[in-house]
């Protein structure tokens, strides 16, 4: 059993649903392995030993009678704490809410449990998930190289799913935080299309731009979670009323008759070397697999998204913290109250011209999707970059900013994306690449991202 935790989430499934194994024995092997390196890594919160034990004993004995088998049958995933939980503390990285214990589940917490999951924990992630860590709360390290920034705010999902701590992870996504530590820890990561995944209990970041998807090591699995994930809910207006398709149906190892849209221009401006030769490797990688690759030109509209980000998000975090801020500042961390801060002083009329911005960025975007697949970009302008870099508070704004110009303008338009590892750099650190996708394109996505994978056969782990 001690080999089980990188195993794929769609091989140990099918293993305890034949009975090869039990939900049990794979539980506890991962609870074993999360109480001896998690010590160190601090992926996780709070582990739910005795609900996890006793959810994996339930469903082997559902299978042993004959009970059907949900999608997820007895996999330990873990969840973001952001993402309320019943009965159990959220605190979404703060202190302000660390005694807050939700009376419901969130509504993707219900559908996990609904498909069988065994949800062994809440991971850890940034201030609100914001940009860095409380200033009272240890943050997670990066397996692959503790000196180096895990990505935000979906911070401790990541570690968790690299480290084999987990089986998948659920992250949120604002301005990036599913991309980033994704790309940071050599993970498969999904924002879905806007609406297509519930936000109900979840504590919002910015309601507008947040986004809910699946942290895992393949495609494959990415896809198994979503399909999980997905759907309206009516206790999320903002969820699309439309039929959710077969997303493991999608995965291919052939993209011929896909178009597969690069601007040059966009994705090497500013841009560290080996990440640009990351891009050119791919654009070979998918010519080899029978796609057509396309040079087009995004949007110029998308550079106030990245530049002025913070007003949309200050607003809307604000708004989230209204409550809490600034009636107990005192138990923020400077960057998250920096935030809201921008929020407090921006004008009706700042929030409503990045309104229009976005609007006419979405419209841009969607003709220009309407001529390729799929675009390519990277999710980072450069590797994972030192923690020291990323992490200091009086440097922060400047560091943020550099950072958002592949992932931010896509959460102002919603349009799905998929981050793809791309093997190892010559310093052992993850590679990775972006795919962006029309409005409920992640059939196209899944299917173009499959095929990259075989190709590039990452099967690399950070920790034994």
């Amino acid at each position: 059993m001690a080999d089980v935790h990188y195993e794929s989430l769609h091989d140990i499934c099918g293993r305890i649903k034949s009975g090869e194994l039990t939900a049990t024995q794979v539980t506890r092997t991962l609870l074993e392995r999360i109480e001896s390196i998690d010590g160190e890594l601090k992926s996780y919160v709070k582990i739910l030993t005795d609900s996890a034990l006793a959810t994996a004993e339930k469903l082997d004995k559902d299978r042993e009678e004959g009970r059907p088998l949900g999608a997820l049958h007895g996999v330990p995933i873990a969840i973001k704490d952001l993402l309320y939980t019943r009965g159990v503390a959220t605190a979404s990285g703060t202190k302000v809410m660390e005694n807050f214990i939700p009376e419901e589940d969130a509504t993707v917490v219900s559908r996990l449990k609904a498909a069988g999951a065994v949800l062994i924990g809440k991971t850890q992630l940034t201030e609100g998930a914001y940009g860095i860590h409380h200033p009272d709360i240890d943050p997670p390290l990066n397996p692959w190289d503790e000196t180096r920034w895990t990505g935000v705010s979906s911070s401790g999902s990541a570690v968790a799913v690299s480290a084999g701590l987990a089986f998948a992870a659920l992250g949120t996504d604002t301005g990036g935080s599913i991309r980033f530590p994704c790309a940071s820890c050599g993970l498969v990561g999904i924002k879905p299309t806007y609406g297509r995944v519930s936000r109900h209990g979840a504590f919002p970041l910015a309601e507008s731009l947040d986004h809910i998807g699946p942290m895992t090591r393949s495609v494959a699995d990415a896809a198994r979670v979503l399909q999980v994930l997905a759907g309206e809910d009516a206790n999320d207006p903002t969820t699309l009323n439309a039929a959710v398709p077969n997303y493991f149906a999608a995965l291919s190892d052939q993209v011929a008759g896909l178009t597969i849209g690069v601007d040059w221009n966009y994705v090497s401006q500013g841009v560290a070397d080996e990440v640009i030769a990351t891009v050119r490797q791919a654009v070979e990688i998918f010519v080899e697999c029978g796609a057509k690759v396309s040079e087009v030109k995004m949007p110029a509209s998308y550079e106030p998204l990245v530049s002025d980000w913070s007003v949309t998000c200050g607003v809307e975090c604000a708004r989230a913290h209204a409550k809490y801020y600034p009636a107990q500042k005192e138990l923020y961390g400077p960057v998250l109250a920096g935030l809201i801060e921008i929020g407090r002083k921006s004008s009706e009329d700042d929030y409503a011209a990045l309104e229009i911005i976005r609007g006419d960025f979405s419209t841009a975007l969607d003709a220009l999707l309407g001529d390729v697949d799929v675009l390519l970009a990277p999710c980072m302008p450069a590797l994972p970059p030192a923690v020291e870099e990323m992490n200091d508070p009086a440097s922060f704004d400047e560091a943020r900013a550099d950072f958002l110009i592949f992932t931010a303008p896509f959460n102002y338009s919603g349009h799905p994306t998929i981050t793809l590892p791309a093997g190892l750099a010559a310093g052992g650190l993850p590679k990775s690449i972006q795919l962006i996708g029309r409005k409920l394109g992640e059939p196209t996505l899944l299917r173009a991202g499959s095929a990259y994978e075989r190709l590039v056969e990452f099967n690399q782990h950070p920790v034994p």
